[in-house]
């Protein structure tokens, strides 16, 4: 028995943008059509740390992976990182492990080609402004899909350091297609006149006043995964006329964007895709999509990889029987 491990290079060698996006739709399709087995995530605490254990299978084409989440505060002082994440693709057929990689990188881009889909069936067609509130990883990914699905020209960033926000804005102008990135000092200066607004920050509380926000925007919220903090207001949802989520079930129990101001949950991304429920109907409607990750996300998203190397070879294959 054999088992490929791939590194974070592998993973984004394997899963460019165009293809995650399209990994994610079929994700989000068979959970809203219950053709998902995805258990609630498990959290195992220790002294120093929690963990998470999300498991999902997909049968309709023998997708089967369960992600590992650690998130330990004092690693920082041991030299490693806050949050470490691996998945394990295993066969549906024998339960033999199949491949092993890299999870923050996976859930780096699955976790921004999500807001990909949502960008693609809830914003304007003709959107080309965005807001971006971060300059972390998240943010790097979230605008990376939004460009695969419209044609951004203009971004207003903002992050918790003028440093971060610097970096982003020099790394971005080095991409094919760049849009023209300005560092803006206020939240009132990103939503103004933005057609596309992404959260993807570590914040407590609402990053701007929904009071701001143009007829017509679209909202994306990725930041955040816990029932006390929100990265979007009150009036943002009170204005909202379309309020899509990634998981009904997930959102309810832990996204304070949801359960702060008891938001009316029109749809899940799944049924817009599957065509059971509507998108945008209109240039003025403002939208929102609220994700808190899920397990399907990782395991369509880590099969994906796996079938990707296997063809290209990538990682390395390891004998785990001698």
């Amino acid at each position: 028995m054999t088992i490929r491990i791939l590194s974070a290079s592998d993973v984004r060698a394997a899963l460019p943008m165009p293809k995650a996006i399209d990994a994610m739709r079929h994700a989000y399709s068979q959970l809203s059509a219950g053709k998902a087995i995805a258990p609630p995530r498990q959290h195992i605490s220790t002294d120093k740390g929690v963990t998470l254990i999300m498991p999902a299978h997909l049968p309709e084409r023998s997708e089967f992976g369960i992600k590992v989440v650690s998130v330990y505060d004092d690693n920082p002082n041991l030299n490693l990182p806050r949050i470490t994440a691996t998945v394990l693709v295993l066969d549906p057929e024998t339960g033999a492990p199949k491949a092993f990689m890299d999870g923050a990188s996976l859930t780096a881009i699955r976790t921004g080609a999500g807001g990909g889909v949502a960008a693609d069936l809830l914003a304007r067609k003709d959107a080309k402004k965005v807001g971006l509130f971060g300059a972390g990883v998240q943010a790097r990914t979230q605008l990376q899909a939004v460009m695969a699905v419209r044609d951004i020209k203009h971004v207003n960033l903002i992050s918790r350091t003028q440093a971060s926000a610097q970096r982003l804005a020099a790394e971005i102008s080095e991409w094919t297609d760049a849009p023209k990135v300005n560092l803006v000092p206020t939240a009132q200066e990103v939503v103004a006149d933005a057609d596309i607004v992404i959260c993807a920050t570590t914040s407590s509380t609402p990053l701007f006043d929904g009071n701001d926000l143009q007829s017509g925007t679209h909202i994306t919220a990725v930041g955040t995964f816990v029932p006390e903090k929100r990265e979007v207001d009150t009036t943002t949802i009170r204005r909202a006329n379309r309020i899509v989520v990634d998981s009904r079930e997930a959102c309810l129990e832990e996204a304070g964007d949801m359960i702060i101001p008891n938001a009316q949950i029109d749809a899940e991304i799944g049924e817009i895709v599957n065509g059971d429920k509507q998108g945008r109907e209109s240039d003025d409607e403002i939208t929102v999509f609220k994700s808190v990750g899920i397990a399907v996300q990782d395991a369509v998203a880590a099969s994906a990889v796996l079938a990707e190397a296997e063809a290209k070879d990538f990682g390395i294959v390891v004998e785990m029987v001698q």
